[in-house]
C-alpha cells in the first residue's frame, strides 16, 4: 500500500447514517482499488454553524462518528479539521488542491449534495470537474433512500427528538449511541438498590427525548457489555437540575465504573421520565423497568431491530 497517498471521503458524518455510510463503502473500495489509504476528512464543528452563528444539535460527537467509521465501516485514518476563518474563507478550488498537496489525495468522494468553500460555491458537479482537471479520481453517491424516505441526518433528529430511537436506527444503520466517562453523582441510586453510572452529552450535541430507555451498556475498557435501563432527563424526583443528565442502571454488573468509557446504545424507548412523591414508588417503577428491559432481550436475544444489512 503506497504510503502517504489516500482515498478521502469529504463530509460532516453527523450521526454517520446509511447514506454516509455509501460514501465509507466507496471510499474503501477505490481505496483498494488504487492501492493507498481510506480516509475521511471531517469538521470539529458544523460548518453552518460557524458560518451563520445559528445552533445545528449534533447527532454525535467527534468521538462517536470516529468511533462509528472504524467500527462500522473500517476507516481508519480520519482527520478533523477545526473550521476557523481561514478555512471559512477558502476557495473551493483552492480547497480541492489543497486536499491533494497536503493530504496526498489521489481519489475523493463525496455526496450529491456536498457544497464547500468559501459561501458553499463548490458543488459536487464542480468537484468531478476539478479532479479530472487534476488528473484524481472522483466519486459522487447519489442520494440514499429507505422505505422511500431519503436518509437524512435532519429527519434522523426529528425521530430522536420523539423518541423513536428504533426507526432512527434504521436510517443510521446502527443503534443511535452516546460514548462518555462515568461521572461522579448523587449516588442516590445506591440508596434504592438500583446504582447507576452517570454520563452527559456533550455541548452541541442532540439530546434525545427526555425519559427511560431500553439500552445496552458497553464497557469499552473491558469489552462487557450489559443490558441497561438508561433515564436521560433532569432527575425531578429528586429535587431536579438544570443540566441533562444521562443515568444508566446496569443489570447483572456490579463494581465501581468510575473515570471509565462506556458506550450505551438506546434500544427503546420506554416511559417518560415524571415526578415521584415518594421514593418506594420510585424503586418499584424502576425495578418494573429493569424487567422490561430484560424480558425485551430475553425475547430479542440477537438483534431486535432488523437494520438494513450495512455490511454489504
Amino acid at each position: 500500500m503506497e504510503q502517504g497517498r489516500r482515498v478521502i471521503a469529504l463530509g460532516f458524518f453527523d450521526g454517520v447514517h446509511l447514506g454516509h455510510g455509501e460514501l465509507l463503502k466507496l471510499t474503501v473500495k477505490r481505496a483498494r482499488e488504487l492501492g493507498v489509504e481510506p480516509a475521511v476528512i471531517s469538521f470539529d464543528t458544523p460548518p453552518n454553524k460557524t458560518i451563520g452563528g445559528e445552533p445545528v444539535p449534533m447527532i454525535s460527537s467527534a468521538l462517536d462518528r470516529a468511533g462509528l467509521m472504524r467500527r462500522l465501516y473500517g476507516v481508519e485514518d480520519l482527520i478533523f479539521l477545526h473550521f476557523d476563518s481561514e478555512l471559512r474563507h477558502m476557495p473551493w478550488d483552492t480547497f480541492v488542491k489543497w486536499l491533494v498537496t497536503d493530504f496526498g489525495a489521489v481519489g475523493l468522494v463525496a455526496g450529491y449534495d456536498f457544497r464547500f468553500g468559501y459561501r458553499g460555491q463548490g458543488t459536487a458537479e464542480l468537484l468531478r470537474e476539478k479532479c479530472r482537471e487534476l488528473g484524481i479520481a472522483c466519486d459522487i453517491v447519489d442520494r440514499v433512500e429507505l422505505d422511500g424516505e431519503a436518509v437524512s441526518s435532519t429527519r434522523i433528529r426529528e425521530l430522536l427528538l420523539e423518541g423513536q430511537c428504533r426507526r432512527a436506527g434504521q436510517f443510521l444503520g446502527h443503534r443511535h449511541i452516546l460514548t462518555d466517562f462515568v461521572r461522579n453523582g448523587y449516588r442516590f441510586g445506591r440508596t434504592l438498590g438500583t446504582p447507576t453510572i452517570n454520563m452527559r452529552f456533550s455541548d452541541g450535541v442532540l439530546i434525545p427525548r427526555h425519559g427511560v430507555y431500553i439500552a445496552e451498556a458497553h464497557i469499552l475498557e473491558s469489552g462487557k457489555c450489559y443490558p441497561a435501563v438508561t433515564n436521560i432527563g433532569v432527575r425531578p424526583s429528586v429535587g431536579g437540575e438544570a443540566a441533562v443528565s444521562v443515568e444508566s442502571h446496569l443489570l447483572g454488573y456490579s463494581g465501581n465504573l468510575y473515570g471509565q468509557m462506556i458506550r450505551v446504545e438506546f434500544y427503546k424507548f420506554l416511559r417518560d421520565e415524571r415526578k415521584f412523591d415518594k421514593i418506594d414508588e420510585l424503586r418499584d417503577q424502576i425495578r418494573r423497568d429493569a424487567a422490561q428491559t430484560l424480558e425485551f432481550f430475553n425475547r430479542h436475544p440477537i438483534d431486535p431491530f432488523d437494520y438494513p444489512d450495512w455490511k454489504k
